[in-house]
């Protein structure tokens, strides 16, 4: 298996699996968590989440990869984060990331995205990551900032429910 669960201080960053279709339907549905996410609906059935989570478990290797994680003092699921469109060729990739809102503001995200930053310079040999983040999302920029991503001028409109909305593309070169 090239994807493997990851461990911080504070966290259990387990693959992703079809056990988790309960939690994902949960997170996925979940308002707080959906804010910001203009890429798809909210996850409404079981159906839909199976259909995420099976996108996911797609035969390794793959460009796209999601781990769960869980809090190692009370084994709860408190969100995920992983890659997509993994480009071997431009060692390049995307990253995305979510957190329940009891979980905040508390270095739980930083914490998880230094661990799977760490993988994919390791073990994917990864040199650009790239983080799409909606302009107003203000706790999004600030982790991609405190991890070193930096805005380098680009920017991509993602077109939900019939409206605009300004991403700019952050970028952390991990080949310097």
């Amino acid at each position: 298996m090239f994807y493997t669960p990851l461990t911080t201080d504070r966290l259990i960053l387990k693959n992703i699996s079809e056990d988790d279709n309960t939690f994902m339907l949960e997170q996925f549905s979940n308002d707080d968590v959906n804010r910001f996410l203009y890429d798809a609906e909210p996850l409404s059935t079981l159906e839909q989440t199976n259909e995420i989570i099976n996108f996911y478990l797609q035969p390794e290797p793959r460009i796209q990869h999601r781990w769960i994680l869980i809090l190692k003092e009370t084994g709860e699921k408190i969100g995920t984060c992983g890659f997509h469109c993994w480009d071997k060729e431009t060692h390049s990739v995307d990253i995305g990331y979510d957190l329940q809102k009891a979980y905040w503001n508390q270095g739980f995200m930083t914490e998880a995205l230094r661990a799977i930053i760490d993988f994919a310079v390791q073990k994917m040999k990864i040199q650009h990551i790239h983080a799409h983040i909606y302009v107003k999302n203000e706790a999004s920029l600030a982790i991609a900032k405190k991890l070193g991503f930096t805005f380098q001028g680009a920017t991509e409109i993602e077109n939900f429910r019939g409206d605009d909305y300004l991403h700019h593309i952050y970028t952390l070169d991990t080949s310097e």
